[in-house]
Order: C-alpha cells, then sequence, then structure tokens
C-alpha cells in the first residue's frame, strides 16, 4: 500500500498540508478503511509508540488514536497531567526532548494552541494536533473525507457550519479554502472565526476559487447548502459563558425548519458530543439525513492515514 510522503514533520494545523497531499490522506483513508471492513491486517507501523497527551479529556479522541495506533501494529500510551510532570511544572520544550528519545510521536489535546507549536518546534518526531482552542485539523480533515468519500469529489460542493466560531470552524473555513469548497460561516456577531485565519483562509481562495462567506444570517447561509454542521455552542473551559451563549445561539442550531431551507438533499454534520436539544434537534440527529455518526467512525480511519503518512518513514 502507498504511503503518502508529506512535506511536513508535524499536523498542527490543516494548513500544514496542500490540497493534493490532503486528496493523497484521503486516497490512503479510504484503503485503511476497506482494510477494517474486510478484516484484513494491516500492520504498517510495527513497533511504533504513540504517546497521548491529554490536557482536555475526551472520548472520540482517545479511543480513534489508541485504537488506530493498535491496528497500525503499534502502541498508544494514555497520559493525563496526572500522569506527567508536566502537572507538576515541567516545561513543554523538556518534555518534547525526553519524549524524542523514547517515543515514536506524539498526539496532544490540549488549551493553548501555542503549546502544540512549542511542542513540535522541540521534538524530534512528528507531532500531532488533536485538538487546541484554535485548531482542530484531524477533525476537519475527518469532515472533508466523510463529504469526499461520498461523492469522490469535492468540487460544487457548499458548506454550511452555524454556531460558534470555534477551532472546529476555524479548521473548516482553512480546509474549505484548501479544497476549494463554498463555506459559510453563520454565527452571532461578535463570535465569528478570527479574523486572522478568515484572512489567512481568503488568501489561500486566490488559488483554489473557493468562496468564503461569514453572516449572522441563517436564513441567507442555508439556501443551497448540500451539507449542514454544527458544534456544541459552549467548548471545554467556557463554562462561565454557558447562560449567556445559549441565549445568544438560541436561533443557531439544527432544526427541521433550518433544513427544510438547505437543498433537498442536503446532510447533517456535527464533531460530537452533541447536547441534544440546543445546538440540534434529536430527530434531526437520529434521522436518515444525518452522516455524524460516519463523521465519529471515520476519525479513526483518518488519523490513521495521518499516523502512517508522519511515523512509517521517520
Amino acid at each position: 500500500m502507498r504511503i503518502p510522503v508529506l512535506r511536513t514533520n508535524h499536523l498542527t494545523s490543516i494548513t500544514d498540508l496542500s490540497y493534493d497531499e490532503i486528496i493523497s490522506l484521503f486516497e490512503l483513508t479510504s484503503r485503511l478503511k476497506s482494510c477494517v471492513k474486510k478484516n484484513k491486517k494491516h500492520a504498517y507501523l510495527p513497533g511504533k509508540t504513540l504517546a497521548m497527551i491529554f490536557e482536555k479529556s475526551s472520548t472520540r479522541t482517545r479511543v480513534s488514536f489508541e485504537t488506530g495506533i493498535f491496528q497500525l501494529g503499534g502502541q498508544g500510551l494514555f497520559l493525563d497531567m496526572n500522569s506527567l510532570q508536566l502537572g507538576r511544572g515541567e516545561t513543554i520544550s523538556d518534555t518534547a526532548r525526553v519524549f524524542s528519545r523514547y517515543v515514536d510521536a506524539i498526539m496532544i489535546r490540549t488549551f493553548s494552541h501555542q503549546r502544540v507549536i512549542e511542542l513540535a518546534n522541540n521534538s524530534n518526531i512528528p507531532v500531532i494536533n488533536g485538538l487546541s482552542d484554535t485548531f482542530h485539523p484531524c477533525q476537519a480533515l475527518t469532515d472533508f473525507f466523510t463529504i469526499y468519500e461520498r461523492n469522490k469529489t469535492l468540487k460544487g460542493t457548499k458548506l454550511l457550519y452555524i454556531g460558534d466560531g470555534n477551532n472546529v470552524a476555524n479548521s473548516l473555513l482553512l480546509g474549505a479554502a484548501i479544497l476549494g469548497i463554498d463555506i459559510t460561516i453563520a454565527c452571532p456577531k461578535s463570535y465569528e472565526p478570527d479574523k486572522d485565519i478568515i484572512e489567512k483562509a481568503s488568501i489561500i481562495t486566490l488559488n483554489s476559487g473557493a468562496k468564503i462567506n461569514i453572516t449572522s444570517s441563517i436564513d441567507e447561509a442555508a439556501e443551497n447548502a448540500n451539507y449542514i454542521y454544527t458544534d456544541v455552542w459552549i467548548s471545554m473551559g467556557q463554562e462561565k459563558e454557558a447562560a449567556k451563549k445559549k441565549k445568544l445561539f438560541k436561533k443557531y442550531k439544527i432544526s427541521k425548519e433550518i433544513l427544510n431551507k438547505c437543498a433537498k438533499d442536503c446532510l447533517v454534520m456535527h464533531c460530537l458530543p452533541a447536547h441534544r436539544g440546543e445546538e440540534i434537534d434529536a430527530e434531526i440527529m437520529d434521522s436518515g439525513r444525518s452522516i455524524i455518526f460516519d463523521q465519529a467512525e471515520n476519525r479513526l480511519h483518518i488519523q490513521k492515514a495521518v499516523m502512517c503518512s508522519l511515523m512509517k518513514n521517520k
């Protein structure tokens, strides 16, 4: 099986990858997924070890990475703050230098994106961003792959994201710009994606031809959307804002009414975990229009492709 050779040593943001590299990862993901469906062994990383640093707890990230490295013939080490000297003040740079001598790659799920960058800058081994407050590249790759495997193309796709302009929205915005997907982000004013990220995505679209629209009007955004996507309104660490955000975001949810304003074949996406009845109605989440659990499954396969591409020849 051909493993793509990436120019980057790390995956800190989806912009570390080019259009061609993302498509190559998608092709590898399809083959790896097929191996699982056919119960075919695909141990392309025998004896490799992945250190998994969790400063933020997770269901999908832990299980998908730990299962993925196991299926590839390697081993994952789950390390929370109670397991590491990071929790007692050791620097991220010192941790990076030590891990570079012990393991073959690091996945980190953290708060500050600067910690991901500092880890990568001080590591001699690949670093994978499993989530930071600014970016969620593995999720965005998963989402675009889920569209790609259904359509066999991304051209002409219109993606609508409604809700908070958070790390997922940032990565979707940049990924859509790279892949030539038209994307609309609909969110309350002052909750848009970061201005610098919007500007960066806009520059990328000059080559890809993608169209970007940032709006507070859901009705305007829903027209002709092929995929409608949402995420929780209150991210981890924002609990103090919960009451305020629930009031502001009340209409920014996926409901039957909103879905009916989209294209007739529009499908529903969510990165999970979901707060049913808040950002998405339960009946929509469980309907035939939902591909939410396809996304959840594909986290396993896209991350295996990323690990193969970053770790195999290192």
